[in-house]
């Protein structure tokens, strides 16, 4: 296996329409539905970064600010943005096209985080990513950070030991 790999060959483009049966009683599409199809799309780009199973860790905020209307297309760009020794953080971005009104808006942007495993389900080793473009760079730069966030909320991290935290704070 390659020791390194560009971030750009985990792109995994998934597109879904709202039907009926993925709906609410306001006829958006369920939250719940939302979050499958982000966590798919995002587990085919870690699989294709990794070429390993991998499995879901976390799920970072997901709001529910833009609703996506029934018939709505829906569009789910995911994209590793940075790996650690068996562990990677995919970034989603979801866009709902309204084609017969030709408008289309970016509804909801997150980031999951997916670990690597071997047949028997235990962590294994995966190539580091190397960022191209500068949204791939800002997106891996931050990306320590936020994993300092998350092992720290989950209190896997003492927060004094999160020490690229400390440096957006300006916190000695």
């Amino acid at each position: 296996m390659p020791k390194t790999k560009f971030a750009r060959e985990s792109a995994t483009i998934m597109t879904e329409m709202v039907l009926p049966n993925d709906t609410n009683t306001l006829n958006n599409l369920m939250g719940g539905k939302l979050m499958h199809w982000m966590d798919v799309v995002a587990a085919i780009a870690a699989q294709k970064h990794s070429n390993r199973i991998v499995v879901t860790a976390s799920a970072d905020n997901i709001s529910f600010q833009q609703p996506i209307a029934l018939g709505n297309v829906v569009t789910l760009k995911a994209q590793v943005t940075r790996a650690f020794t068996s562990s990677m953080e995919v970034f989603i971005q979801v866009s709902a096209d309204d084609i017969p009104a030709n408008k289309s808006i970016v509804t909801h942007r997150a980031f999951f985080t997916f670990v690597a495993v071997d047949q028997n389900g235990r962590p294994i080793e995966i190539p580091e990513v190397i960022p191209e473009t500068d949204e791939e760079k800002e997106h891996f730069d931050g990306a320590l950070r936020r994993r300092q966030l998350r092992l720290v909320l989950a209190k896997r991290m003492k927060p004094e030991d999160a020490v690229e935290l400390k440096s957006i704070f300006n916190l000695k």
